[in-house]
């Protein structure tokens, strides 16, 4: 895939970070690494970073907003998590989640959900757990230090950074738009900087 091919310019992806590991790695991340730095710090592959991001828009896309849930509890991934459900129009939970949100029709705060996508499985384990026991899939935004039990599918990131969330988030939902045949350039009124916390 040539650089021309990538969802937004090579420039785009390594100015918002979004190729910065860790300095951990997991046997699961392995394929997903470019390289390992001098400093031990790890740099995931930019074209598989663009491949995945297409993979999750087009799953996504075969699902209507509503069936979809995003979690985030770590605090860099609530404005683009929020941004994401006002563009689109899906659910989404910012915070700490509780245990049985998916599975617990009694509870107050109960959410029905047909995907679950995660920016971080570790953090958002809970969640993970709940998909899990009702059979939905997952997809997990994963670091380099991440594990991949029980995820369906893996978007190499750094899922840490503001600005690599906000510009993951910004493209999977132009992309979501566009393969439902929904996207108009001129109402899209969601720039980038709208998904980027400060």
């Amino acid at each position: 895939m040539t650089e021309e091919e990538f969802l937004v310019p090579n420039d785009t992806y390594l100015k918002a970070g979004i190729h910065i590991g860790t300095k951990f790695k997991t046997k699961f991340m392995e394929d997903f690494i470019y390289k390992t730095r001098t400093d031990g710090l790890s740099v995931l592959n930019v074209q598989k970073i663009d491949e995945r991001i297409r993979v999750m828009a087009k799953f996504l896309s075969q699902f209507k907003p509503e069936e979809i849930l995003v979690v985030s509890r770590r605090e860099n991934g609530w404005l683009p998590v929020k941004v994401f459900g006002k563009a689109l129009g899906v659910k989404y939970f910012t915070g700490r989640y509780p245990p049985g949100t998916m599975t617990n029709p009694n509870l107050k705060h109960y959410i029905e959900a047909k995907v679950l996508v995660v920016t971080d499985s570790w953090p958002d384990r809970n969640a993970v757990q709940d998909a899990n026991k009702i059979g939905i899939p997952v997809i997990a935004l994963c670091d380099t230090n991440n594990q991949a039990n029980n995820i369906d599918l893996v978007v190499p990131c750094n899922n840490k950074g503001k600005k690599s969330l906000g510009l993951l988030f910004h493209i999977v939902a132009i992309e979501y738009l566009k393969l439902r045949g929904e996207y108009n350039e001129k109402e899209f009124k969601f720039t980038v900087d709208d998904f980027t916390p400060e």
